[in-house]
């Protein structure tokens, strides 16, 4: 992480933010890579989810540089569009969790190979890492 936040909890989880939606953008590719025979709509959905993580990591990135030229002085306003862009990152990383659980649930590439099933395992703990994460330090 960087210390360009100090004690700032909103900065805090923003950088953390920027990390994870990468990973997150990243493990969509990655399952479908471990999983080749996925069935054609889960990899429909994952490569929206691969965007829609680039996008939110973009945001995320803007706002740290906003916080960084304004040296951490920046107005209510803008401070309560990060705080929104926070609560819709972990309802983005809820809405994969239950993506992945449904790959476990539904899917012949995920039944039938077990390294699939262990790399979404795996990509699902991490992402609901991201989600403690960015509560925990939003409510200290």
């Amino acid at each position: 992480m960087r210390f360009y936040y100090g004690e700032k909890n909103l900065h805090r989880v923003l950088d953390e933010m920027e990390f994870w939606k990468h990973q997150e953008s990243e493990h969509t590719v990655v399952i479908r890579e471990v999983a080749s025979d996925l069935e054609p709509a889960f990899v429909c959905r994952l490569q929206q989810f691969e965007l829609a993580f680039q996008q939110t990591k973009g945001l995320t990135v803007r706002y740290i540089e906003t916080i960084i030229r304004s040296k951490g002085n920046i107005f209510p306003d803008m401070q309560q569009q990060m705080m929104e862009l926070v609560r819709f990152a972990i309802c983005q990383s809820q809405q994969f969790i239950l993506l992945l659980n449904q790959i476990l649930a539904e899917s012949a590439a995920a039944q039938n190979n077990s390294a699939v099933s262990v790399v979404v395992n795996h990509i699902r703990r991490e992402s609901e890492y991201f989600i403690g994460i960015a509560q925990t330090i939003l409510s200290c």
